[in-house]
């Protein structure tokens, strides 16, 4: 198995429609390190959903092969889900139980004591409010128990689709701290979500799909690298910019400061501007954000999405 906890190869799902054949994944090989956060992203019909119902025998592949655990799925998922976990669609509890009844019913299927539903209740939060009844949780506490439930088996792999959907901000902040807590346990996290600002915060590494298809994977860090972008403070603004224009740089005034975009190392701008006897006080490579990467690398796949349905999530 090596180090991969998911790991896909020229996983194939299409469905028949009125209009003919749609591929809701396409040939998409993704492969899921084994400890920490995993951010699984793409724009709404960009095939997360499938795929991830895929992966737990929840919808047939049209053609590719799977592996959970190390295991062929689905041949195998009879001998790996005892240490899987997921929240793939709202929980569902039964409303007039407490946290903890519903909890020490789903403990009773999994031969887990009174114990295991304390700890999993402990570990998102909602040990002092576990004798309130379901009906009467905020969503992002419904959530949490969700989480809780999965957290029964003390699984190594979760698997969350879009866990932080119609949550207000605390609420979340509380998912966030909760998946964040659960990486740095040693569970490994399949995060799906659509928030960028939180899976930057929360991811160890992300894969990026469009229209199904593989479009990016790597850690958080290095998808973030410098983007050819710089910051440059001179003494002389204007004449800064005619120096490296002269040189084929790109420059945008931003206030007293430029941007200059090259490919070309920073070393070349210090050197174009002390020839031309302009003084430099500022040279910063200039960073992107996780937000930034995703939407460059989707423009396409946003423009001609399909409609968002539960089949082509």
């Amino acid at each position: 198995m090596g180090e991969s906890v998911i790991e896909t190869r020229a996983l194939r799902k299409e469905f028949s429609t009125r209009r003919g054949t749609r591929v809701a994944v396409d040939d998409l090989d993704l492969t899921v390190p084994r400890g920490g956060v995993h951010g699984f992203l793409g724009p709404n019909g960009s095939g997360k959903t499938t795929t991830i119902r895929m992966l737990l025998g929840l919808a047939t592949p049209t053609s590719g092969t799977m592996r959970l655990l190390g295991e062929p799925v689905p041949a195998s998922l009879p001998a790996v889900m005892s240490r899987v976990g997921a929240v793939v669609e709202s929980p569902k509890f039964a409303p007039h139980f407490t946290a903890r009844q519903n909890l020490a019913l789903l403990a009773a299927t999994v031969g887990r004591d009174r114990a295991a539903v304390d700890d999993a209740l402990d570990k998102v939060g909602l040990g002092q409010r576990a004798d309130e009844r379901f009906r009467g949780y905020s969503l992002g506490m419904k959530q949490r128990l969700a989480i809780a439930a999965t957290l029964l088996k003390t699984p190594d792999l979760l698997i969350l689709d879009e866990p932080t959907n119609g949550l207000d901000p605390a609420g979340i902040r509380e998912i966030r701290d909760l998946v964040k807590g659960l990486g740095a346990s040693g569970v490994t996290v399949l995060l799906s979500s659509h928030i960028l600002a939180e899976v930057q915060q929360v991811c160890d590494s992300v894969t990026i799909i469009g229209n199904g298809r593989l479009l990016a994977s790597g850690t958080v860090e290095d998808l973030m690298a410098t983007t050819g972008a710089y910051r440059v403070v001179a003494d002389d603004p204007a004449g800064a910019a005619r120096l490296l224009q002269a040189q084929g740089m790109s420059t945008t005034a931003d206030g007293s400061a430029l941007t200059v975009q090259t490919e070309r190392p920073g070393t070349d701008i210090s050197r174009v501007l002390g020839e031309g006897g302009v003084w430099l006080h500022e040279l910063t490579p200039l960073r992107a954000d996780l937000e930034s990467v995703f939407l460059d690398l989707t423009a396409d796949d946003r423009m001609g999405a399909l409609p968002s349905t539960e089949d082509y999530r």
